[in-house]
């Protein structure tokens, strides 16, 4: 990941794999070669997000902090781990590789939108 829209596809990908290992479906890819083209990125990970949000509606604190998920890695490694700890991970995952684009955009000489979680919660 030495691009942005490398950087861009690879959190979309996560963001994916994960939801699908949530679901019980696991993905034979992680990349797929349609997803590098941004226009699709533009479409379909706004549905994505919703896909979460769909698959969290009907949780409860104890289902968050109880409820375990069971998956295998891209490598067929299995685990078995809490909700909490797989969205919190989500969350971070995607953080980490915003700051990267972010840093990318400013090394080109552009102003990226602003990230803090402040600033996402006043837009709600």
């Amino acid at each position: 990941m030495g691009s942005t829209p490398d950087t861009l596809v690879h959190i979309y990908a996560a963001d994916r794999i994960w939801l699908s290992r949530a679901l019980a479906e696991p993905r034979a890819t992680f990349v797929d070669p349609e997803d590098r083209d941004l226009t699709l990125l533009q479409t379909e990970w706004p549905a994505l997000h919703q896909h979460w949000k769909l698959w969290m509606r009907d949780f409860s604190d104890a289902d968050v902090a109880e409820k375990k998920i069971s998956f295998e890695d891209m490598r067929g490694n299995p685990y078995t781990k809490p909700v909490w700890q797989i969205v919190l991970h989500v969350v971070n995952h995607g953080t980490h590789h915003r700051g990267q684009v972010s840093g990318f955009l400013r090394a080109m000489g552009h102003t990226p939108p602003p990230l803090d979680l402040m600033e996402y919660y006043m837009t709600l």
